[in-house]
């Protein structure tokens, strides 16, 4: 059985350990072709392939990113699109795929799944934003390398009597800024599924420091917004499956 692999979306630590995983199960258990499809279904659109192997896999457990790449490709978007993956899954007698990616990947995978495509979909969400499991790979280790940083800012807002605020992702989830907050001991934590005000959060860290405290720390989730504004994004425009870039409620 010969089986594509292929990460699209956004990064995910741990992103590689999975692709590992399967690479090592389906060969060693099952004697299996893995082809890795390069950057998401842009990869299977242009039939872009690389094959994997056992020796592939040394060193990919601790190395970030993904070595088959990833983009933000709608197959959908295009006429065509979805027609060109099927043919070059024929043409390379691809039996199944595995899809790793978030919603928008594992929705193009769905909407193959019924046009007759096999694929197996694993979740690959950062922001832990998944029923019926306890925590998604890549969450645990953003939260860590959050508090880390936590741990860094706090000496210089002491030392300088300043207010540090620390943006980290979460569009729509605030699990990211919400459990390294707490580890962290921020201040102050905000997330998309609370809208805040501003002046509530100003008033906070201000009384604060009339009882002494001469610096503070806030955590925002990129999906925070101020109660009754719309999404804070770095650029205007929208990625191929709708979305806007966000990021810059920090600032």
């Amino acid at each position: 059985m010969k089986i594509g692999i292929l990460t699209g979306g956004g990064d995910a630590p741990g992103t590689n350990a999975v692709i590992r995983a399967i690479v090592r199960k389906a060969i060693q258990e099952y004697g299996y072709e893995i082809l890795g499809i390069k950057d998401g279904w842009l990869g299977l659109i242009q039939g872009e392939f690389t094959s994997l192997e056992i020796k592939n896999l040394s060193g990919l457990l601790s190395k970030g990113g993904t070595i088959l790449g990833t983009s933000r490709t709608n197959p959908f978007k295009s006429a065509d699109g979805p027609n060109r993956i099927l043919k070059n899954v024929s043409e390379h007698n691809i039996e199944a795929v595995i899809a790793i990616g978030g919603d928008d990947t594992l929705g193009v995978a769905a909407k193959l799944y019924e046009m007759g495509l096999p694929v197996v979909g694993v979740p690959k969400t950062i922001d832990n934003d998944l029923f019926g499991t306890d925590y998604t790979f890549g969450f645990q280790t953003a939260v860590s390398i959050a508090c880390e940083a936590l741990d860094r800012l706090r000496t210089t807002a002491e030392s300088h009597h300043r207010v540090l605020i620390l943006e980290v992702m979460g569009r729509n989830a605030g699990w990211i800024a919400l459990e390294s907050g707490i580890a962290g001991g921020a201040n102050a934590i905000l997330i998309p599924e609370n809208p805040f005000d501003i002046e509530e959060v100003c008033e906070f860290i201000r009384k604060r420091h009339t009882r002494g405290r001469n610096f503070s720390l806030i955590v925002a989730a990129e999906g925070a917004k101020p109660r009754g504004s719309e999404d804070i994004v770095y650029t205007s425009g929208i990625d191929e499956f709708g979305h806007a870039r966000l990021g810059g409620i920090g600032e």
